[in-house]
């Protein structure tokens, strides 16, 4: 076998492979003779075929078999021969060789980068710190309060907090779309779950009223492909106006989350607002500190690995925001710069891991378990999934890995240190 390496721009090689054409021939004759003692042919009793009516029956498919075969053992030799770290599957370009010929063929493939991650100490990375006060536990049990309310019906127009049932129509240049009429939808005023203009056009809205007829625009980023940008036009009645009663915050109330008492419910909804800070300012502060790594080098990435994180972004974002939605509608482009931004950090870390020499602490994998199961009502059960799961535990120690990483970069970077709120960590959009 000859193997040429061929030069390529950024990341692409092109591997030019050559296979004598013997080595085909011989396999090729191998099998046929193979399939000639187990074949049933119409006329013949099983395995006693002639090997000529064998070999003109089935030569081709044997021998594109026998081909495809060779070329993935060739290119895995070429790959290993040539030192070459492959970021995704080859392409084969072009292939040549009849029959009785050497078989020639390329195979492009991307590579992952070399880079070296540089002096650490040179770089500032600001991380932030945060804790719980009793001013976010009660904004908390109003949030708890407010996910329990009650709703009743009120002979009013709806205003702000109302549950507003309606029966809408809704029409784009004229003509009807998918998803633009439904009956009994109910929709909360303030919750701003809805488009703004839709929740605006239901603002004072009575039963009894003549229909209302609005307009309604969709952003020029509307995940629905034929409704970007477009504005439409809704009729709309509404067949319910309800007002919001909240419950007391009373022992009652805290029974329904299994808390004996108020000061229970209270204690336990601060030691899972704890527990959530610390996840969440473990995320971002991984986030500012791979963000800094990353930013100060420069290196290409596998398109390969972005389009396959996109993909992935991309069926994780419709199947949670978008339930009944068919992800192949939404383009995976859409998701292309953070996919590229998560491929890069992932290969920081990679290098940060190889580098200093990193090896997974299984205490901290212990631990890390631990915190996971903290959040269920069943700790034990959970712990014992992991542990008797081959792919949980691969997971977990990856995942303490890659803290382990940010770890060593804040042991070595500038760090200054930005206090925060609660609200401002568990909501940074806002």
């Amino acid at each position: 076998m000859q193997v040429e390496l061929q030069s390529s721009e950024g990341l692409l090689r092109r591997l030019a492979i050559e296979i004598p054409g013997n080595e085909i021939d011989v396999e090729v004759e191998r099998r046929i003779k193979d399939m000639a003692r187990r074949v049933r042919l119409d006329g013949f009793r099983p395995g006693k075929a002639p090997l000529p009516v064998v070999r003109q029956r089935y030569l081709g498919s044997v021998r594109d078999e026998v081909v495809g075969d060779v070329m993935s053992r060739a290119y895995q030799t070429a790959v290993v021969e040539q030192n070459l770290r492959p970021a995704g599957n080859p392409v084969i370009e072009s292939v040549t060789g009849q029959p009785g010929e050497n078989l020639s063929f390329v195979a492009a493939i991307e590579v992952y980068p070399e880079f070296e991650i540089g002096d650490l100490s040179a770089l500032a990375i600001e991380t932030i710190t945060a804790e719980v006060t009793d001013a976010d536990v009660a904004d908390m049990l109003e949030t708890l309060r407010a996910q329990n309310a009650s709703f009743k019906a009120v002979n009013r127009a709806a205003k702000t907090g109302d549950r507003v049932t309606v029966n809408f129509a809704g029409t784009v240049d004229g003509a009807a779309f998918q998803g633009g009429t439904g009956e009994g939808m109910q929709v909360v005023l303030g919750e701003k779950r809805m488009l703004a203009d839709f929740e605006a056009g239901l603002d004072g809205i009575s039963v009894g009223d003549a229909a209302r007829v609005f307009d309604v625009a969709f952003p020029e980023d509307y995940p629905v492909e034929n409704l970007k940008g477009k504005t439409a036009q809704f009729t709309v009645t509404a067949t319910a106006i309800e007002e919001k009663v909240l419950p007391e915050l009373n022992d009652q109330f805290a029974s329904q989350f299994g808390s004996a008492t108020m000061a229970e419910l209270q204690a336990d909804v601060r030691k899972n607002m704890v527990r959530e800070l610390k996840q969440a300012l473990k995320r971002q502060v991984k986030d500012a500190v791979l963000t800094v790594v990353t930013d100060s080098l420069t290196f290409d990435v596998p398109k390969a690995l972005v389009d396959e994180e996109a993909v992935s972004m991309r069926d994780n974002f419709v199947r949670t925001q978008m339930p009944n939605a068919d992800a192949s509608a939404l383009d995976a482009s859409l998701f292309s710069e953070q996919a590229a931004k998560r491929v890069k950090m992932g290969l920081v870390i990679m290098e940060i891991v190889k580098s200093a020499d990193l090896k997974v602490d299984e205490a901290q994998v212990e631990a890390f378990i631990q915190d996971v199961a903290a959040a269920y009502d069943e700790p034990e059960h959970v712990i014992a999934t992991y542990k008797g799961d081959r792919d949980m535990m691969s997971n977990a120690r990856t995942v303490v890995l890659e803290q382990q990483s940010v770890d060593y970069v804040l042991a070595k970077a500038q760090v200054s240190v930005k206090p925060l709120s609660f609200k401002a960590v568990m909501n940074p959009q806002a």
